[in-house]
């Protein structure tokens, strides 16, 4: 997968490991096969769910959120009106950048939980906000991810801060669910917050410390993501298509929307291991703070 032309590695891949846990359980988005529909019925229990939990926890590796790049333009040439191209095995959506440490305070935008369907095979896709990840390995970031597990849909909202795992913080996320999230710095403190206004028990707050020779905050993103098992990208889980919206980011002091950026805009295709083929793609920026992704493929 590595040896593949153009391929810059920028860190590892992204994933959702560690002590992440599964929060709740919706339909798939279209009616389950029928040789699965005996197992249909177990996503109710407990039983179920700890099992969707054990494997989650057993095949994911840490580190989500970095992206693997297939090709990602130099520096200065920034995309304030048509974001510049790039392209990545596991990030599709839009991320602004600077070379300069420290430069991003804030991040946040909006979006609406997909419903996913499922078959046999597991797969993945997240949905989130965050600053790094982008140039570097250090991620403070939070979001929504649906797993499809033993062919039933399973979402939930986590957030990760480096250098820790990523931890799961909702119980009742669902397909639908209306999320807003933000990632904020003031110094060497960070803020990451997630709104659920559907299932508001879902919504948390939590405050963490990263220094400023570690985590570097040159970069903003607003990101569906496919995760990685040890063994290579996990294949993203089929949707229709996810809305972004109301994205914004704080540079220098600055509060702009995603073009309002000043500096490297880039506008992020997923693509498969042969390079040949959207996974997820992306479309033009509305009014600079809204786009949509859309599933082509899931490997």
């Amino acid at each position: 997968m590595r040896a593949l032309r153009s391929l810059l590695v920028v860190g590892s891949v992204a994933a959702l490991g560690g002590t992440l846990a599964v929060s709740a359980v919706t339909a798939s988005a279209t009616a389950t096969p029928a040789r699965y529909r005996a197992r249909a019925h177990a996503h109710l229990t407990a039983a179920f769910l700890a099992e969707a939990r054990a494997a989650l926890v057993k095949d994911l590796n840490r580190n989500h959120g970095t992206a693997w790049w297939v090709h990602k333009p130099p520096a200065g040439r920034p995309g304030t009106v048509n974001s510049v191209s790039a392209a990545t095995y596991n990030w599709a959506g839009y991320a602004d950048y600077s070379s300069t440490k420290g430069k991003f305070t804030r991040v946040s935008g909006s979006w609406t939980v997909p419903g996913v369907t499922c078959t046999a095979e597991d797969r993945i896709t997240s949905e989130w906000v965050g600053l790094d990840g982008f140039s570097d390995s250090t991620v403070e970031q939070d979001g929504t991810a649906s797993q499809c597990f033993e062919g039933r849909a399973v979402h939930y909202s986590w957030y990760e801060m480096y250098p820790g795992n990523t931890i799961e913080v909702g119980k009742s996320v669902a397909a639908g669910d209306r999320i807003s999230a933000s990632v904020k710095r003031t110094g060497s403190s960070y803020t990451l917050a997630l709104t659920d206004s559907t299932h508001t028990a879902n919504s948390f707050s939590r405050t963490a410390t990263c220094g400023t020779a570690t985590c570097l905050d040159t970069s903003a993103e607003w990101i569906i993501e496919r995760p990685s098992y040890p063994i290579g990208i996990v294949p993203e889980a089929q949707f229709k298509t996810v809305p972004f919206s109301a994205a914004s980011e704080t540079a220098a002091g600055r509060t702009s929307t995603i073009s309002g950026y000043s500096g490297d805009n880039y506008r992020i295709t997923c693509i498969d291991a042969t390079d040949s083929y959207d996974i997820a793609s992306v479309s033009g920026l509305t009014g600079g703070k809204a786009f949509t992704t859309t599933w082509r493929n899931s490997y």
